[in-house]
């Protein structure tokens, strides 16, 4: 199905999310409020977004769940609007010639560098969702990042060109609308929790990591997503023994 999308630009705003959240009553479902310039850009973990006015995208999704096309998605299924979202972006990377991967539970890097970060905040109505805003952050003709962020990426770099901001933005929301339509069915929503985990950074590799509840550093081995969002992990032990672990958001930092 394609469905209509209604992009809204701005010439500078504080923040994209932001400004959804003020307007969500009262625009069309499916509109997209992007900027040139944010002043206020959020991040995960409230940190802020760097971007350089009109080299990058910097856009907020709105999707109104059960209307207008768009299925109706359980609030115990919300990873679901993470799948769809980060496995988009990864399609479109890949059809500009750039591997990328998701780091859990929405980075997108490429090798070990960021790309892409996304703040999803839902809404609920229920036992379904009522409204997403997915604010999305994506390094596209950037080369100029700041000395404080530890590994940025840009498509830029990694291509050699330089993107039309408007026409990647449209791109990037037919890709999603593809996935949107396996989000409608139990079928297509199974095919996306494979095609996420198998898009997954670092999963059935060993690298260190750090328990956020602790304090300790741990060597571990990500092995897939459980029902309930949290990233499943398999810690290394002493004298070669192992354990398995669940990490919700927050409790678990790659060392990277």
């Amino acid at each position: 199905m394609k469905r209509d999308y209604h992009i809204i630009w701005h010439n500078t705003i504080d923040s994209t999310n932001s400004e959804a959240a003020r307007r969500i009553s009262d625009i069309d479902n499916l509109s997209v409020i992007a900027a040139r310039r944010q002043t206020a850009g959020r991040g995960q973990r409230g940190n802020t977004w760097h971007s350089t006015p009109g080299k990058n995208l910097t856009f907020s999704l709105t999707v109104k769940w059960g209307r207008d096309g768009v299925p109706d998605i359980r609030s115990k299924d919300q990873f679901t609007v993470c799948r769809t979202v980060t496995l988009a972006l990864t399609a479109w990377l890949e059809a500009k010639g750039i591997c990328s991967m998701i780091k859990w539970p929405n980075d997108i890097y490429v090798n070990d560098r960021k790309i892409c970060g996304i703040l999803i905040e839902n809404r609920m109505r229920g036992e379904y969702l009522s409204e997403s805003i997915i604010g999305i952050g994506l390094n596209v003709n950037e080369t100029g990042f700041p000395a404080y962020l530890p590994n940025p990426v840009s498509v830029r770099e990694e291509t050699g060109a330089i993107y039309d901001l408007d026409l990647c933005l449209e791109e990037i929301l037919v890709c999603f609308d593809a996935r949107l339509d396996m989000a409608e069915t139990a079928e297509g929503r199974a095919k996306l929790e494979t095609l996420y985990s198998d898009r997954l950074y670092r999963k059935n590799e060993a690298h260190r990591f750090i328990d956020m509840v602790s304090g300790q550093e741990f060597t571990g081995v990500i092995c897939g997503v459980s029902e309930s969002a949290c990233l499943i992990v398999r810690i290394q032990k002493e004298g070669g023994s192992s354990c398995i672990r669940e990490f919700a958001f927050k409790e678990i930092a790659y060392i990277i």
